[in-house]
């Protein structure tokens, strides 16, 4: 449950509209679809790691036992930061869905209050946390199910809404609004999206029987997000032509104009609109308290492994990480960057910044995983030892590494010459340079070299 409010926050309920006024309805469609392939294969490989060894670092330590140790201590900062600014991405939507309410209210006021709340929550100790995720994960998904049949209902000419046909994706040059350039556009968007997956993986450490709850979360979670998203999606397009302003506004977070609220607001119920922004909220609150979660355990692991100041390894009286929940707190703190720029420049920004480390750290399971596999063989283990055995190896892990590479090198030649922004630029390409600084950087102080696959260390000791 933990994996699904990680995953099921601003992507879907912010970003599915402004994917698909920007490649169509079938381009968006198809890019969440190819996107959701690559996260089931990544996260059978997850899988198959975190059932063996089940540590907090998750393929963050992997990276450092079947590759390199100085790329399971870049992958462990990209991760950290990707998840700590996930936190002020979360935040400024929160606020943007104040604004819905509260039209006149300063955003900086909302972002103060929710970073707190969220920080308090946060200082629950973890089977409390845990409970009380698990309940905010559920609102949602019981909030998308209802989502996915009103559209039904409406499509089919209930609640005084015309039956629809294929109309919608007809109109100008749908399905697949402005070509290859529209899809490609819309891939790092998908991956922003369905980031979160792998958070089952960090949980691993303190999940009380790994090996029969992580088979689980791998078979369960990717397909229940797959057909929340494909077919909220499927719902949007129906319903409201891609050329439609309103998706627009979505992308700079003018959330009285979200698909969902659009769609609800088609219905004719009262105060539906309002009723759906609010579970908006609570799901975007809840991503955010996942995200920071993560963060600060991943943190924790970093400096427990003895590559992060020790004061970051400090356990409370409850068992909580409270010097790495600070310092992740201090990074979620950009969110007041977001909110006192409030043009939604600074907030697509994070997005951007986010989404890409994302994709590092996918290529990073996927490059583990490969290596964890060659390494288990070569030192003469059976894989009918294995409590969680990956299908489709060594396709999966290699399909998914080409596809993030290819997605990220991509977006350079997604947005038209005469649309280039070195801001954006910047703040889309930033992880790239900063990870390969920690990488060599590491490399070149600690000595590093690839660990032979004769070397690679499967041991594991419970409640490491």
């Amino acid at each position: 449950m933990i994996a699904i409010g990680g995953s099921i926050g601003t992507g879907i309920f912010l970003a599915s509209g402004n994917a698909i006024h920007t490649a169509g309805p079938g381009g968006a469609i198809l890019a969440y679809l190819i996107i959701g392939i690559m996260v089931y294969f990544l996260m059978t490989s997850l899988g198959e790691m975190s059932t063996l060894i089940p540590v907090t670092g998750t393929f963050c330590d992997y990276s450092a036992r079947f590759v390199d140790p100085a790329l399971g201590f870049a992958m462990s900062y990209n991760y950290w930061f990707n998840w700590a600014i996930t936190v002020a991405v979360d935040l400024s939507s929160a606020s943007f869905i104040m604004s819905y309410w509260f039209p006149h209210v300063p955003f900086l006021l909302w972002s103060a209050f929710f970073f707190c709340l969220v920080f308090a929550m946060n200082l629950l100790a973890v089977n409390l946390y845990g409970e009380s995720e698990y309940w905010l994960s559920l609102i949602k998904v019981v909030t998308i199910i209802f989502f996915i049949a009103i559209g039904f209902f409406m499509i089919i000419g209930v609640f005084g809404h015309q039956a629809v046909n294929f109309s919608n994706w007809v109109i100008g040059d749908a399905p697949f609004h402005d070509g290859w350039l529209g899809f490609t556009s819309v891939l790092l968007v998908a991956g922003f999206s369905f980031q979160g997956t792998e958070i089952f993986g960090v949980t691993a450490g303190e999940a009380a029987n790994p090996k029969e709850s992580i088979p689980r979360a791998v078979k369960s979670v990717f397909w229940r997000i797959l057909l929340f998203y494909v077919l909220s999606m499927l719902v949007i397009s129906f319903l409201i032509p891609y050329t439609n302003n309103s998706l627009i506004n979505a992308s700079t977070q003018n959330v009285a104009l979200s698909p969902f609220t659009l769609v609800f607001q088609k219905t004719g119920l009262p105060l539906a609109a309002a009723v759906v922004n609010a579970i908006m909220l609570t799901a975007v609150l809840s991503a955010c308290s996942a995200s920071m979660y993560t963060a600060t355990r991943v943190l924790w692991h970093i400096a427990k492994m003895g590559q992060a100041p020790s004061l970051f390894k400090k356990i409370s009286r409850k068992g909580l990480p409270i010097n790495a929940l600070l310092a992740t707190s201090s990074i979620g703190a950009f969110v007041f960057l977001s909110s006192i720029f409030g043009n939604g420049t600074i907030f697509l920004w994070l997005v951007n910044i986010s989404a890409l480390a994302g994709f590092i750290a996918w290529i990073g399971i996927a490059l583990s995983h490969y290596r964890f596999r060659r390494a288990y063989i070569a030192q003469g283990k059976s894989l009918d030892d294995l409590p969680y055995l990956s299908k489709y190896f060594p396709f999966a892990p290699i399909f998914a590494l080409v596809l993030c590479l290819g997605i990220m090198i991509a977006q350079q030649f997604a947005v038209p010459t005469e649309h280039f922004n070195w801001g954006s630029f910047i703040a889309t390409y930033v992880s790239i340079p900063a990870f390969l600084l920690l990488y060599f950087g590491y490399k070149i102080y600690k000595k590093t070299r690839i660990v032979p696959l004769k070397e690679c260390d499967f041991r594991y000791v419970e409640n490491e």
